[in-house]
C-alpha cells in the first residue's frame, strides 16, 4: 500500500483503509507527508515515543534514546490548515470538493514525490453523505477517468465507521464503507440470535443508518456497500433489499448504494440468471449491483484454489461478454468483479 524509496513515502488511495484503522490511536497526518522516509520500526511505533533512524537500537546493545519525531516539523507546517479544513469539513469540502486526490499528470514519478497542483473537482451530482443511483455512477466514472482508487473498508463497529469518515474528511476523499455478513452480525452483537440472518440483517441496517446520520456532518461522499454474498447468504441480502425498498418509498432513494453478489463458485449460467433477477429488483430503487465472475488463486474465505489450472484463474473475454449481454438490457447499474490471477 505504501509507495516507498530511500527518500519518499506517500499515502496511496488504497492505503486510506490502513489510515482509517490507525486513526483510532494515531495521527493520520503522519502517514501523508512525502517529505521524509521512516523505518518500519518507527512507522509501527509512531506516536508512542517512536525512534528515528539515528537513535534506533543497534545490534550490539545499548538503550536507544527517544527523540523528536523527524516528521514533526513537516507536520507542524500544515497542522493549522489541516485542522481548520477538518473542523469546517462540510463547508471546506463543498468549496474544494476536489478529493485532494492526485490526477494522472500529478502522480509520483520514480524520482520524487507527487505534486498536488492539479485537482479534480467532483461531478455536480456527488454530494456529502451517502450517494446512490446516478450520483454513484458519476463518482465511479470520475475515479476511472482521473486514475484514482476509492478505498473500500469493511466495518464492524460504529467507532470503525467514524474512523473511516474522519480519515476520508482529512484527505478530502470519498470512501466506500461496506459490511460483510459476519461483520454485520458482529455489529449487532454476537449474543443475538442469527437464525435466518436476523442479527446480520439488523446489524447492517443499523450500520447503514449510522453512516447516513454522520457522513454529511463529516462532509464526505460515501458509497454504502455490502461485501461478498455467496449463494448461501442470499437471505441476508434479501433482508437488506427489503429495507432499501421501504426506505425508497419514504425518501426516494435506497438505504444502501449497492450490494455485491458473489456467485463465482456457481456455474456461470446460474450466476447470470440469479444476478438478472436481483438487478431487475435493484433497478427499481436505483441501486447498483456488483457481480463476481471466475475464481482466484490461493485461499480466500475458506475456499482453496491452490491447485486449479492457471488458465482458470483469469476471466475470459467471452465470459465478460456473456455478462454484458445478460445484464445490460435490464440496467446499466452494475459492475463486474472479474478474476485476474489471485485478485478480482
Amino acid at each position: 500500500v505504501f509507495f516507498t524509496n530511500k527518500t519518499t513515502m506517500m499515502l496511496s488511495s488504497k492505503s486510506l483503509a490502513l489510515a482509517a484503522v490507525l486513526l483510532v490511536s494515531y495521527d493520520v497526518d503522519a502517514f501523508v507527508s512525502p517529505q521524509q522516509s521512516r523505518t518500519s520500526t518507527a512507522l509501527a511505533g509512531y506516536g508512542i515515543g517512536s525512534w528515528n533512524k539515528s537513535s534506533s537500537p543497534s545490534s550490539s546493545g545499548g538503550a536507544a534514546v527517544a527523540t523528536r519525531n523527524p516528521w514533526d516539523d513537516v507536520n507542524e507546517t500544515n497542522k493549522v490548515a489541516k485542522t481548520d479544513a477538518f473542523t469546517k469539513a462540510p463547508a471546506a469540502v463543498k468549496k474544494s470538493f476536489g478529493l485532494g486526490s492526485w490526477s494522472k499528470t500529478a502522480s509520483p514519478g520514480g524520482s520524487g514525490p507527487a505534486s498536488s497542483t492539479k485537482m479534480t473537482p467532483l461531478p455536480a451530482s456527488v454530494h456529502a453523505g451517502v450517494v446512490t443511483g446516478q450520483a454513484q455512477v458519476d463518482l465511479l466514472n470520475h475515479a476511472k477517468e482521473n486514475g484514482y482508487a476509492i478505498p473500500a473498508v469493511n466495518c464492524v463497529s460504529s467507532s470503525g465507521i467514524n474512523a473511516c469518515l474522519e480519515a476520508a474528511a482529512r484527505n478530502d476523499s470519498p470512501v466506500i464503507i461496506q459490511f460483510s455478513s459476519g461483520g454485520s452480525q458482529f455489529y449487532a452483537g454476537k449474543g443475538l440470535d442469527n437464525t435466518d440472518f436476523a442479527a446480520a440483517i439488523d446489524g447492517a441496517i443499523s450500520g447503514a443508518f449510522h453512516v447516513r446520520t454522520l457522513a454529511k456532518r463529516y462532509g464526505v461522499p460515501v458509497i454504502l456497500h455490502t461485501d461478498h454474498c455467496a449463494k448461501k447468504l442470499l437471505p441476508w441480502i434479501d433482508g437488506l433489499l427489503e429495507a432499501s425498498e421501504n426506505y425508497y418509498q419514504m425518501n426516494g432513494e435506497p438505504l444502501f448504494s449497492s450490494h455485491m453478489i458473489d456467485l463465482s463458485e456457481e456455474p456461470i449460467e446460474e450466476n447470470l440468471e440469479i444476478c438478472q433477477d436481483y438487478l431487475a429488483r435493484f433497478s427499481k430503487v436505483g441501486m447498483l449491483l456488483e457481480m463476481e465472475l471466475g475464481i482466484t488463486g490461493g485461499e480466500e474465505d475458506g475456499v482453496n484454489n491452490e491447485d486449479v489450472a492457471l488458465e482458470d484463474l483469469y476471466s475470459k473475454p467471452e465470459e465478460i461478454n456473456q455478462v454484458y449481454e445478460a445484464l445490460s438490457p435490464i440496467s446499466h447499474m452494475y459492475t463486474v468483479a472479474a478474476a485476474f490471477g489471485n485478485v478480482h
